[in-house]
C-alpha cells in the first residue's frame, strides 16, 4: 500500500472528512514520526510497533564486483519493531 491508497481507504471509510484534510493529517504523522527520528527520539505506537533509530559502526567492507576492500562510514538507519498486537494479528491461524 502506498500513501495514496492508505489516504483513500480512511476517506473511505470517513466519507465525512475531505480528501485534502486526510492528505494533510497523514502527512503530518509521517513528518512527526521523521522529525522525531531525526532527533534521535523512539516513536511508539501501541499495538501497532515503535520506530527508532539505530548506530550502524564504520567497518570494511568489500566490493563484490572487484574484491576490493571499502571503507564504509559509520550511519544512523531506522528500525522498527513490530508492536506484540500486530505480531498476533499477523500469525493468526
Amino acid at each position: 500500500m502506498i500513501k495514496s491508497e492508505l489516504v483513500k481507504q480512511i476517506c473511505n471509510r470517513n466519507p465525512h472528512i475531505y480528501q485534502r484534510d486526510v492528505e494533510k493529517i497523514v502527512n503530518t504523522i509521517l513528518d512527526e514520526i521523521t522529525d522525531a527520528l531525526a532527533r534521535g527520539d523512539r516513536v511508539e505506537l501501541r499495538g501497532f510497533g515503535a520506530f527508532s533509530v539505530k548506530q550502524r559502526n564504520a567497518r570494511i567492507g568489500r566490493n563484490p564486483k572487484t574484491g576490493e576492500n571499502v571503507d564504509v562510514s559509520k550511519k544512523v538507519a531506522p528500525y522498527f519493531k513490530t508492536g506484540k498486537e500486530l505480531r498476533d494479528r499477523l500469525n493468526q491461524a
